[in-house]
């Protein structure tokens, strides 16, 4: 059995990875083509392109990338072609995705497809609900209010829940690597995301915020866990500035182990809060994105916060510094709340507690849940 996987971004990519161990567990022979990255590459992968081309954020910064992104869509069109494989499924980046579903159906290709994780309509562009069973024949969702979104228009959709459910921190399944020492130190983590622009413009605004702490504090320390699509750009940044105060990590031991022994962390908006949220690390976001993306997100968007956890509990418990609030000074001072006042580490461990239950943590791992339906999904159109 073949399965045919797109990942465009790190987040995707470590999705991608899980549902491949998912799906050999159940089916050792199948075999996997596509695109991904260094997750997915270590469960065997070979990835059609670099993902790293397609890891922009943000409506403003993504046109430069436009002519690269379609070239890749038409490659991965033809590798979907020649290989036709038994299901072609896309994980989240549903802007690059769609149109590679389009593609497909356009010239007739005929294969099972399916997406994994939904496009977020609850926050924006509702419509995209109405018209996606046009584009794919199923649809995973991540949280369990989604499938009524899509349902009622034509579009067969089954929650599998988030992937930090199954976070092998939280299960105690990865082993850390002992390498980092915390004796009389407080560690903060520092996450300026994952793709090549958010790195830019948020991290010397991180480093800075260091600086504000350490004027404050004498017993912090800093690390800083990196993904291969933007370690070059974090150690460029870090050289440029000549930082000495901020460890990067490389080995997923160590970021592991700097997870479960973090005292705060300062983050980019994504996936990570949630992540940061399930592991009861008291955290900020703080994101910036170029002037005109700002304004048009301010219009569009129909949530008032930006960050899941936030969402999810329908409340502000993770605080957002945003555009010009995303400042060294507000930054650092946000983050001395969580260090100095006990009631409010408390108060967030208690909402977490509340997140956890939402999110469902405890039941089956969503990429096995994922895996089932996938293969379930195969397995009725073989007979139709």
């Amino acid at each position: 059995m073949l399965i045919y996987l797109v990942a465009g971004e790190p987040s995707g990519d470590m999705l991608g990875a899980r549902l491949m161990q998912a799906m050999r567990k159940i089916a050792p022979e199948t075999e996997f083509a596509g695109v991904g990255g260094e997750n997915m590459e270590k469960e065997g992968l070979t990835s059609l392109f670099d993902i790293t081309d397609l890891a922009v954020m943000g409506l403003a910064e993504v046109i430069p990338s436009i002519p690269k992104v379609l070239r890749h869509i038409k490659e991965t069109v033809n590798d979907i072609a020649e290989k036709k494989p038994d299901v072609v499924v896309t994980i989240d980046s549903w802007s690059f995705s769609e149109r590679v579903h389009k593609a497909l159906r356009k010239k007739g290709i005929k294969v099972l497809q399916m997406h994994y994780v939904a496009p977020q309509v609850w926050a924006w562009k509702k419509g995209r609900a109405k018209t996606m069973y046009k584009y794919i024949d199923r649809l995973l969702t991540l949280f369990p209010n989604e499938p009524a979104y899509f349902t009622p228009y034509h579009l067969e959709a089954d929650c599998v829940g988030h992937p930090v459910i199954e976070n092998p921190l939280i299960s105690g399944e990865l082993q850390v690597s002992g390498n980092i020492d915390t004796k009389d130190k407080r560690l903060i983590l520092i996450l300026p995301g994952s793709r090549h622009n958010e790195v830019e413009k948020l991290l010397p605004t991180f480093v800075d915020a260091t600086k504000e702490l350490d004027k404050k504090y004498n017993n912090l320390m800093y690390v800083l866990p990196t993904v291969k699509t933007v370690e070059k750009r974090v150690e460029r940044i870090l050289t440029e500035k000549n930082v000495k105060n901020i460890r990067i990590l490389h080995s997923r031991e160590e970021k592991g182990e700097a997870m479960l022994k973090a005292t705060a962390a300062i983050a980019a908006s994504g996936t990570v809060s949630l992540e940061l949220a399930i592991m009861k690390i008291p955290h900020i976001i703080a994101y910036k994105v170029a002037p005109l993306t700002a304004w048009l997100a301010r219009h569009l968007l129909k949530i008032k916060s930006v960050n899941l956890p936030n969402i999810l509990l329908d409340e502000r418990v993770v605080p957002e510094l945003l555009q010009e609030d995303c400042n060294a000074e507000k930054i650092a001072d946000t983050i001395g709340a969580y260090l100095d006042i006990e009631a409010v580490r408390e108060e967030f461990n208690h909402k977490m507690d509340k997140l956890c239950q939402v999110m469902g943590v405890g039941e089956l791992k969503p990429s096995e849940k994922a895996a089932q339906i996938i293969f379930a999904a195969i397995r009725d159109k073989n007979k139709a």
